[in-house]
């Protein structure tokens, strides 16, 4: 079977799996604070590709894992991602008024209520990882904890978008150092969940899973850059050219369109290159891979 077809075949499953695992654990609609809960589960579900799961489990299933094994850090990295969306879109941070086709959370339920919830969904999710009940040994969950606040803290996701508001990211390499730190770091911590879920601890492979998660966050960068321009606003779910009006450095106003194309092919290679040597199936994190650059074509 191809890599398509495998993950095709693959990723609806992992896409239900990761939704009834999220069913489970976020509050019932209707729960007190009652819109509290609904503003989080108004973030969490909808038309959200789970890339970021998908990973996971693409990961902990090329080592070895059963998908029951791979549900939680599969949730929590949703989790936080759900939680960094709804945190960008703030009128203070991209003041952007749509996310996945339908109104932000700011829009929907009011900035209070948005912060509220971006701060509920991330905690969620260490508490899903902390867990006892997970099945995990002490220092699986410990280790998975830090993976994911690094990914998330000044050092990922929030530095980098700390860096994206300065303006300051003028060259190709300032922008890779931003986007490796505000895409690449919870992309890469999603593939090594996926090891740690299923019991890795040789440091040579997991050092090589993060170089390719990285080097695949920045792939999905540049290809999101050219998508935000020359794609219209109902196929990405989001406000066309929204970079552009808040004045924000990315790959096409830096580097020009065909060589952000050049780039992301780079990129591209240079994911694939680090995938291919490491001792583990890799076929379904190959098609995660190539899906990545084919959303632009």
């Amino acid at each position: 079977m191809t890599g398509s077809a495998v993950l095709t075949e693959r990723w609806s499953h992992w896409r239900q799996r990761v939704d009834d695992c999220l069913e489970q654990h976020l509050p019932a609609a209707g729960m007190e604070p009652a819109m509290l809960s609904e503003a989080m589960r108004y973030a969490v579900f909808g038309t959200g590709k789970r890339f970021r799961a998908a990973l996971v489990y693409a990961a902990g299933e090329g080592l070895g894992a059963t998908p029951t094994e791979l549900d939680l850090p599969a949730c929590a990295v949703e989790l936080v991602h759900a939680f960094s969306l709804v945190h960008d879109d703030l009128p203070a941070m991209d003041d952007d008024d749509l996310r996945r086709g339908k109104p932000s959370c700011h829009v929907a339920f009011g900035e209070a209520t948005a912060i509220l919830t971006g701060d509920a969904l991330q905690s969620l999710a260490f508490d899903l990882l902390a867990r006892e009940s997970s099945g995990y040994s002490a220092q699986t969950r410990l280790d998975m904890v830090r993976i994911l606040a690094q990914a998330t803290g000044s050092s990922g996701m929030a530095g980098g978008q700390a860096i994206d508001l300065s303006g300051s990211a003028s060259s190709k390499t300032a922008l890779e150092t931003m986007h490796r730190m505000k895409t690449g770091a919870l992309i890469a911590a999603s593939v090594q969940l996926g090891a740690r879920a299923a019991g890795a601890e040789d440091p040579a492979l997991l050092e090589g899973l993060s170089r390719y998660g990285l080097v695949l966050g920045l792939t999905f960068q540049v290809t999101d850059d050219i998508l935000d321009e020359t794609s219209e606003t109902a196929a990405l779910g989001k406000m066309r050219g929204s970079d552009r009006r808040q004045h924000k450095p990315t790959y096409l106003t830096v580097l020009g369109e065909a060589p952000a194309r050049r780039a992301a092919a780079q990129y591209h290679q240079r994911a694939r290159e680090a995938l291919a040597g490491l001792p583990m199936d890799v076929t379904a994190l190959m098609a995660l891979t190539d899906f990545v650059t084919s959303r632009h074509h």
